[in-house]
Order: structure tokens, then sequence, then C-alpha cells
């Protein structure tokens, strides 16, 4: 069961001498959002940010404070399931007392998504307007190069910042080992050691790395350490930390549904259950480009231009493979991703066709009912 307890949590990161709109500056409003707010705001409408969503109830922080929601009829009835809100949205409502009544959402900076869990291929937006994703693994067992890669791999897709975190540093002989190894992947991006159940290093993630006014989404598996995480970077108790299994090293979930809090430094932080599975949701053409930094620079030496990587004659980056300067571990990834994307792309293009033989139905079905005039 969720444990913030909003109630409690709102008086002591929104002082009662803030003006409403400084409330909303401080959970990341900003000029872009303000212009596409303009319209509903001449017509009335409130505007407000998804904290948490539980079933059909969305927690909304607006110029009010806190306030619960529903979506309307049209909203809910008219829209896919990416385009509905989202924790981390702006979206416009109609209040009503205590209640309020969802009608837009306002256009996302971006989104972070992944593929649908299990053996479909449906994306899944997990947040919007992120600035950058925590990326979080323990060390005690949970390491992974491949996985993490694979989270770079995907985040940088959806033009979102990566901050890796290594937790339980003090469960290790030598940590900067591990701190060295996801820096060998080749992405530009920090990677802090943490034990967040002793607050070490803590202090240096949040005072080096997060911004205030910014908003960071916390991804990991479970048991990795996110929900002590949160709670060392709160500096109390947020929510109830879950066990680890001795047996298997696979920890419980304690985060039950995804949720915005605002961090005291100022930045805010999206908490989410752990994921096991974090499938990409790239096109295949796109591989190469600046998500795989390492193939990208080496492809530019390859004899063909449309070199898969696979077995073409003269290939850059499996010489490269061969000869050992390019990671193998980061070329396996390669090699899995990409099958992985060819089975995204098909089920995408198919999904395409059948969306465009249904609209071309829609508009025949449109065209006899005007001509048979019922």
């Amino acid at each position: 069961m969720q444990t913030y307890a909003w109630a409690k949590v709102l008086p002591m990161i929104c002082p009662v001498n803030n003006t409403a709109m400084s409330l909303l500056l401080q959970y990341g409003w900003n000029t872009a959002f303000e212009n596409n707010y303009a319209n509903h705001k001449n017509n009335g409408l409130d505007v407000g940010r998804v904290l948490t969503i539980n079933g059909y109830l969305y927690t909304l922080i607006g110029e009010a404070g806190i306030i619960t929601a529903e979506l309307s009829g049209t909203l809910l009835n008219g829209k896919e399931s990416g385009d509905l809100p989202k924790v981390g949205d702006w979206v416009v409502f109609k209040a009503y007392e205590e209640q309020g009544y969802v009608i837009e959402v306002l256009p996302r900076l971006n989104e972070l998504s992944r593929k649908m869990p299990g053996k479909g291929m449906d994306k899944q937006v997990i947040a919007a307007n992120v600035d950058a994703a925590l990326l979080l693994q323990g060390l005690d067992r949970d390491f992974n190069l491949m996985r993490i890669q694979r989270y770079l791999y995907q985040v940088a897709n959806n033009g979102i910042g990566a901050i890796v975190v290594l937790n339980k540093k003090d469960l290790v002989e030598n940590p900067q080992y591990y701190q060295r190894e996801v820096a060998s992947l080749g992405y530009q991006c920090p990677v802090v050691l943490t034990s967040a159940l002793d607050n070490e290093g803590v202090a240096e993630l949040a005072s080096q790395h997060l911004e205030a006014g910014k908003t960071y989404a916390l991804l990991g598996t479970s048991g990795a350490g996110k929900s002590t995480l949160m709670n060392a970077l709160w500096g109390g108790i947020l929510q109830k930390e879950g066990a680890v299994s001795m047996a298997n090293s696979k920890g419980k979930h304690t985060t039950t549904y995804r949720s915005l809090v605002l961090i005291p430094n100022g930045c805010m932080v999206i908490d989410s259950p752990g994921m096991r599975e974090f499938g990409i949701t790239i096109a295949t053409e796109e591989m190469e480009g600046t998500f795989h930094p390492q193939i990208a620079a080496l492809a530019a030496h390859c004899k063909f231009g449309d070199c898969t990587h696979h077995q073409e004659p003269g290939c850059a980056v499996m010489a490269a493979m061969e000869e050992g300067t390019l990671p193998e571990v980061v070329y396996q990834s390669y090699l899995k991703l990409y099958r992985e994307q060819q089975r995204y792309g098909t089920h995408a293009a198919d999904r395409k066709r059948v969306e465009r033989q249904f609209g071309r139905i829609t508009r025949q079905a449109k065209d006899f009912r005007q001509k048979r005039k019922y």
C-alpha cells in the first residue's frame, strides 16, 4: 500500500506565504505550458500537474493546492491509453468544490515510455515532462551492464537525460570498478555511487546532479533501493522500505503506483514500482544514432553505408569487437536490441496498416450514409 500522505507532506514543501503561481512554479510550470494554457484560462478552467494516479482517481497540484480529480467522459472515451494523463503531465481541469474533472492534457515536452511488459508490442507511457532519469541499480547481485545499457538507450531515445546511480556500494569491495564499467559504455552521463541506507553519496547526488525546478524519473528493479533512496533524498520516511529475498535477492514492491514528489532541495522525483522489463520502442533504422555512441562512431568507417554489423565484409564494428577495442557486452547488447526492434518495428508497421484500413473503411461508411441520407 502506498504511504505518501499528501495532506501532511504538502505544508512541508509549500510554505503558507507562497502565492498560487509560485506553487505551480515549484512544480515545473514554465512559459511553454503557460502559452498552451492561455485559451483554457480565458474559459475559466484551472491547470494542475498530475502527482499520482490510483485507478480512476488523479491527484493534482493546482494553484489552490491538492485536488482529487477524475477524467471527463470525453477525454476518457476519446483518447488512446498513451494520450491519457500520466504522472508528470500538466492538465486542464474544472473544479467543483473538492472534486475536479480533467478536460485536457497540455502538450508534453517529452514522455518516458517502454514496451508493454509481456509478449505484446504496445507502448506504455510511464511518465511525462521528465528532464532526466535516475537509473538505479544495486551492487548486491542486481548489477547488470546490459540492463543499464538498455535503460540508457531507451531513455536517450525518449529525448531524456540520464544519471546512473549505483546503490549499496558498501556491499562490494571495489565499487569504483562498477563505475568504470558503466562509463565504458560511452554514454556521457554521471555515474554516482551511493549507499542510501547509510546516506552515503546521497548529498552529492542531490547537490551536484539534481537541480531545483527539474523533474527526475527514478527507475530500477525491485530491491535496488528506490524506496530507501527516496527516503534519503527526502530526509525522512516517505514510504516503507521493502525486504529483499535472501533466496534470489529480488526485492518486493513497496511502491504500488507512480508518484511525483517535491524534494526539499526543490527538484521533483517521480517514483515508480520496480520494473523487471524495460522493452525498447525504437525503430530499427534509428538504432545507429547517438543512442549507441560507440557503435555510431565505428559505423562511420564501415565499408557499406547500410551495414547492420552482423556479417557484412568491411564492418568496422565487428572488427573493433574482434580486436577488443569495442566491449563485447556492447556488441552483444546491440545484436539483442536489433532483433528486438525488428519485431517491434514489424508490429508498428502492421498496426499503422490496420489503422489506415480502418480509417478508409470509416470514410467509405460515412460517404455511404451521406448518399443514403441516414
